[in-house]
């Protein structure tokens, strides 16, 4: 019954700006990693950027210094906020975070995914 999803998508112009967010909810004990991907027509999924435990981050060279992660543990949410945007950032954003559930099992889950769509 754990489920994330994500929220925030939509049509903006190049050079607009757009933010994400990605609610965890169900029987959740723990989370640690959380990171954003995304995929593009005809392209491999991509991780865009990961935030861990410690609040440490990671960022792909595509996006750094133009989206910035961040995550709200009190209500296991996600967040990226996303500025300067390009035509390329154009895909479907996926949220995923490492979780375990009350019953003691962990593993990864999958967000149903957003449309985000840079264009004039």
């Amino acid at each position: 019954q754990v489920r994330v999803v994500e929220s925030g998508g939509g049509l903006v112009q190049p050079g607009g700006s757009l933010a994400l967010a990605c609610l965890g909810s169900g029987g959740i004990f723990q989370v640690y990693a959380m990171g954003w991907y995304r995929q593009a027509p005809g392209k491999r999924r991509e991780l865009v950027a990961a935030i861990f435990s410690n609040d440490s981050t990671n960022y792909a060279d595509s996006v750094r210094d133009r989206f910035a992660i961040s995550r709200d543990n009190a209500n296991n949410a996600v967040f990226l906020q996303m500025t300067s945007l390009k035509p390329d950032d154009t895909a479907v954003y996926y949220c995923n975070a490492d979780i375990r559930n009350v019953a003691g099992r962990r593993r990864e889950y999958w967000g149903q995914g957003t449309q985000v769509t840079v264009s004039s």
